[in-house]
């Protein structure tokens, strides 16, 4: 698929078939996210990948909140049927090591050096990768953020180290026929480039 195809096609997609994913075109979303660029070539993410039953329940178990589990609502029931959902990580802590390196000098890890976590930037660059990858594999996904409350049990549910911070979730899969554009995106109209774009001067 064209570039330009890709970008104009990327959509989220909220709601899946019954038909399995190839865990080829898994590989390959996990081949392209880590082509993302990362400060000083850190590095600092990790993918932590659910393509099993199981543990995909268990994610949905671990970081639903109670009631609303009692009491799904569309987005939750549509969501529920990827059969893949893959948790992109990043490590602020591989990022203070790699500064503090001979050839960067910044020897003392001061955070405060940092005006914007590039940890958590190139984890989501990494995963908008994997959002674009997914279109051309002829699938569909969807980024979503991980209640504030759930992260601690996800974190213990499936051994994902201290030192790594889920910045979210991507539901993987084949789009459901019945699958339309849902959300923010239905009701309302993206931006033109002109609104946003600032050119020499804001």
């Amino acid at each position: 698929m064209e570039f330009q195809e890709v970008v104009r096609r990327r959509r989220m997609v909220r709601r899946y078939s019954p038909e399995p994913v190839d865990p080829a075109a898994v590989d390959r979303l996990l081949r392209n996210a880590v082509r993302a660029p990362s400060a000083g070539f850190s590095q600092g993410w990790g993918f932590l990948v659910l393509d099993r039953p199981d543990d995909v329940a268990r994610f949905w178990a671990t970081t639903t909140p109670p009631a609303r589990a009692a009491r799904p609502d569309a987005w939750l029931r549509g969501m529920r049927t990827a059969p893949v959902v893959i948790v992109p990580c990043s490590s602020k802590a591989a990022y203070l090591d790699r500064y503090a390196e001979p050839d960067k000098g910044w020897a003392d890890r001061d955070e405060a050096r940092w005006p914007v976590p590039y940890w958590h930037v190139d984890a989501g660059m990494a995963a908008l990768l994997i959002l674009q990858t997914a279109v051309d594999e002829g699938l569909g996904a969807c980024f979503f953020g991980i209640p504030a409350a759930g992260v601690p049990p996800l974190l213990a549910a499936f051994g994902i180290p201290g030192d790594h911070t889920p910045v979210g979730a991507i539901t993987v899969g084949h789009p459901a026929p019945s699958a339309r554009s849902r959300g923010s995106a239905a009701t309302r109209r993206r931006r033109a480039a002109e609104e946003v774009v600032h050119r020499g001067r804001w």
